[in-house]
């Protein structure tokens, strides 16, 4: 199979007389899953790449930059190849993105060993962010626990005595459930894992149906979402259980969901109506230029971007320790304000609980309706040594 590297030249300023060198150009090479049914997830990270480089003026740091997008497919073997092309085709300074934790797994070692810097908008397995941590790499996002772990803590303030827990059977489905069971109290009396990329869960709901738990959590990103809230509905299922969900009632669902989500809680790190001037901007203009509210997809791409011009900025250089230290040191401008950076290099944020509401023109998005941690460290970051 051949793979075709998207690549979008965004700034190639250069020196032309002759005998003189090229100017400096910093290469980010960007692994997102830009085909599939998944691939809807992966363009609005595209769009918000595009759009913080068209904010940054084309460069990073004040260097002229390249970034070269590439399709991943949601294949271990595919995300293997691509970036080991970034790497020695290419010769990338940077590699960003990755939707999927199994992704992620599959090209950790060959990228931070390569003593390039890896930078996850996305993705956070719990390997990565314990004993299996490398300097080179940054998530931009989130590990995987937390925001689950935020979910538990409201469940047990909002009185929830027994839950019913769904996930994809995948790296990050599992510590979807792990960490929800770290903060939450109550009995987990169902603990199913779903096929990855499922898009029928008519047996699932009906063992739900049969249990009749007082509530539900589930973790099921993108498509999968769509189908199982409508199915959800379509079932009445709202009769028999309490739906909680992280990462599957969001800007990428929502869309397709409409009215069908109103009311649905879910626990995030970001929101559209997160009040400072970055986010402000970056809402506005993705929607000006996109026609629709960013997901946090997008705005982790976004914000990946920021984090490669502000290492860039700061140490005058593209030069992998120079980027690693400033990064380190956190100060982030980012959509979620200035980000903290942890000893394992995730970040150190709030989490939100949110809810599905119509805005002023009657389009359905999240708004923020409290807040459940603040400075939220993840659980893994004392067994990371560098």
């Amino acid at each position: 199979m051949k793979n075709k590297f998207v690549t979008a030249v965004i700034a190639a300023g250069f020196v032309a007389s002759a005998g003189m060198a090229f100017a400096e150009t910093i290469k980010v090479g960007y692994i997102t899953t830009l085909s599939g049914g998944a691939g809807i997830i992966g363009k609005q990270m595209k769009n918000a790449v595009e759009l913080a480089m068209e904010h940054k003026g084309g460069k990073l740091g004040g260097m002229d930059a390249e970034v070269i997008f590439v399709d991943d497919q949601r294949k271990p073997d595919v995300t293997k190849q691509l970036a080991n092309k970034l790497l020695k085709s290419e010769k990338v300074n940077v590699i960003g993105g990755i939707i999927w934790s199994n992704l992620l797994m599959a090209i950790h070692k060959q990228v931070t060993r390569a003593d390039t810097l890896l930078i996850s908008s996305n993705a956070g397995p719990s390997p990565v962010a314990g004993s299996n941590c490398h300097k080179n790499f940054f998530s931009m996002s989130w590990q995987n626990d937390q925001t689950p772990e935020a979910m538990g803590a409201y469940m047990n303030t909002a009185g929830v005595k027994s839950v019913y827990a769904m996930a994809p059977n995948y790296q990050a489905g599992k510590d979807m459930i792990e960490g929800f069971k770290r903060f939450y109290d109550g009995e987990v009396v169902g603990e199913v894992y779903t096929k990855l990329g499922q898009t029928d869960f008519q047996a699932e709901l009906s063992a739900l149906r049969a249990a009749k738990p007082p509530a539900t959590f589930i973790f099921q990103p993108g498509g999968m979402g769509i189908n199982f809230v409508k199915q959800w509905k379509q079932a009445g299922m709202d009769d028999v259980s309490k739906l909680y969900t992280v990462f599957s009632v969001d800007g990428i669902s929502l869309p397709a969901l409409k009215e069908t989500a109103l009311g649905t809680i879910s626990t995030q790190t970001w929101s559209p109506d997160l009040d400072n001037a970055i986010n402000k901007r970056f809402v506005a203009d993705y929607k000006s230029k996109f026609g629709g509210y960013p997901s946090f997809y997008a705005a982790q791409a976004y914000d990946t971007i920021l984090a490669i011009d502000h290492a860039v900025a700061k140490s005058g250089s593209k030069d992998t320790a120079k980027m690693r230290e400033v990064l380190a040191a956190g100060g982030i401008p980012t959509t979620r304000g200035s980000l903290k950076m942890n000893t394992n290099h995730f970040p150190i944020q709030n989490f939100y609980l949110r809810e599905a509401v119509k805005d002023s023109d009657g389009v359905v998005t999240s708004k923020i309706i409290d807040t459940v941690f603040e400075d939220h460290g993840d659980a893994y970051a004392q067994d990371c040594k560098f």
